[in-house]
Formats: C-alpha cells, sequence, structure tokens
C-alpha cells in the first residue's frame, strides 16, 4: 500500500509540473523511507501503523548513518509531503510526520572566494591548456555561472532560443518552472560568441551546452567540468557550480547592488532566502576590521 501511495505521489508532482531535479530527490528519498519500513520478505506495516514514533526512529537509523542534518531534514521534508499528499487524498486522517520535530541545521555561511580569486580562476580557464576537448565550452560555462548566478539545472536547461544576444538577456527557468529574464555580460557574450560556431549537435538538439556525444549536457557533467579546473588550476576539490553563483551574488552585495535586485536575479521566492549573503559580507567586513583598525587588537 504505502508503494502504491509513492508512486501515486509522484505522479502528482509530474502532474503539476514539479522539477525532474525534485521529483527524482523525492523518488530516492521515499524509496529510502520504504526500504527502511520494509522487513525482509514483508510487506511493510499498514498505512495506519506508521504513526510519529515509527517516523522518529527512522530518523535516528539516519542519525546512526551520519547522514548531515541538511539531508536528514530533506528526507524529513519528502515524507512530510507524501503524508499531505496522502491525507488530502483520504488515505489516512492524520498526517503523523507532522507531529516529528524537523533537525535544527546549524547556521553557516557559505564559503566564498574573493573578487579577484573567482576572475584568476576563470581567466585561467581562457587561458590554460589542459588538453580538455571543448575548452570554449567550459570557459562559457564559468563565464554564465558566475555572470549570471545560474543554478546548475538552470544552465542545463538552457536553449539557443533564450538567448538574446542583442540586448544581452538570457531567458532562465528556475525551479518550479519559474521563468526569469537575466542580463549577462560581455566576457560570457564574447565566450558565447566563441563556442557557439564550434558547437557540434545531434540533429534537432537545441540545448546550448553539450556533452561529447553532441546531446545536453547534464548536471552532473556540469559538476564534473567545474570540478576539473577547480582541482587543476586552484587545487580546491570543494569548489562546485553553486559556489560561482554564491560568488554572484556576494560579490553583488559587496559592489552596493540592491538586496531585492539581486532576489530577482537569483530567483529566489523569498528575500530570506537571499539575506544569507548579508551575512556572508559581514563577516568579511569584521575580517577587515579585526586585521586593519588599531582597537581590534
Amino acid at each position: 500500500m504505502l508503494r502504491q501511495n509513492i508512486e501515486a505521489f509522484l505522479a502528482e508532482l509530474l502532474r503539476v509540473n514539479a522539477s525532474e531535479h525534485t521529483v527524482r530527490n523525492y523518488e530516492s528519498d521515499l524509496e529510502q523511507f520504504l526500504a527502511y519500513l520494509t522487513p525482509p520478505d514483508a510487506d511493510p506495516p499498514p498505512m495506519n501503523e506508521i504513526d510519529a514514533l515509527l517516523i522518529r526512529e527512522w530518523l535516528g537509523n539516519l542519525y546512526q548513518q551520519r547522514l548531515t542534518v541538511v539531508s536528514t531534514r530533506r528526507k524529513l521534508a519528502a515524507v512530510r509531503s507524501l503524508f499531505k499528499f496522502m491525507q488530502r487524498e483520504g488515505v489516512i486522517s492524520v498526517n503523523a510526520a507532522r507531529l516529528v520535530r524537523t533537525p535544527k541545521a546549524p547556521k553557516t555561511v557559505p564559503a566564498v572566494q574573493t573578487e579577484e580569486q573567482t576572475n584568476t580562476l576563470i581567466d585561467q580557464v581562457a587561458t590554460q591548456d589542459l588538453d580538455q576537448p571543448f575548452p570554449a565550452r567550459d570557459l562559457a560555462i564559468f563565464e554564465l555561472l558566475y555572470g549570471c548566478g545560474l543554478r546548475v539545472g538552470e544552465l542545463e536547461g538552457l536553449n539557443l532560443e533564450d538567448f538574446d544576444f542583442q540586448e544581452r538577456w538570457v531567458r532562465v527557468r528556475g525551479k518550479g518552472k519559474k521563468e526569469r529574464q537575466v542580463p549577462f555580460g560581455s566576457k560570457a557574450a564574447a565566450a558565447l560568441e566563441k563556442y557557439l560556431p564550434v558547437r557540434q549537435p545531434l540533429p534537432g538538439e537545441r540545448a546550448v551546452f553539450l556533452n561529447h556525444r553532441g546531446a545536453r549536457l547534464t548536471s552532473r557533467g556540469a559538476r564534473g567540468i567545474v570540478k576539473f579546473y577547480a582541482i587543476a588550476l586552484t587545487d580546491d576539490s570543494s569548489l562546485h557550480p553553486h559556489s560561482l553563483r554564491h560568488a554572484f551574488a556576494t560579490h553583488l552585495l559587496s559592489e552596493g547592488a540592491d538586496l531585492r535586485a539581486i532576489q530577482e536575479l537569483l530567483g529566489h521566492a523569498r528575500l530570506s532566502t537571499t539575506q544569507k549573503y548579508t551575512k556572508v559580507a559581514l563577516t568579511d567586513l569584521l575580517a577587515v576590521y579585526d586585521r586593519a583598525h588599531p582597537k581590534a587588537r
């Protein structure tokens, strides 16, 4: 019964146009939840027996696996959404998952490269000969991730018709299929002008960024490209596409950009999500104070 409800829930997500990334994560998390509740050679318990105590037991198992708090919170959110769906469909009368307290996530400030570090990295992507098969494509990826603050899934979804090269705007499809218009600068435009003439697509392929077969480059492929250059040029394996999105927002803020304008550029639904970058800027400011002010020491 639980499996059938999970399948119905995932089908509902697809029906309401949830992103492929969201559906994929929910499916993975709920399959793990189902596996935990299913004894060997037996069926999972009936729906009315899956109570808050059993869900807390499952969370305890995640803790024993040493999952991060962020991953645990995401998995609990998936289960809560499933139970909300089942309650709406009349399968259960009480959403037991709502009775389980969400683990508190540590308040961390994202590590962000400085403007000099970021620009040096991208300049080296353009100038270093690392014997990569598609250097022009790779440079354009870096210029758009940093120059437009794109999520890696948004980069993956870009099509040729999304670009207005005359006005320098690109149409971006973000979370929940929401679209926004984002400007791109001269460096990104130059990188695209160099890459697009050598792009070799399969027949009918409209994706901007392609893999070695001429098909759309996946998010995983883009992450691999960024990681390769990060390790090769900076010896920093922690750098990933979202690091460039963080840098985009933080550097705009440090140069005086309005927080709501940054919210629009990033495609954040809530201003509170964007406000985390003020903490980054404040941390940098305190570091400057500690180094420079005579009364700081």
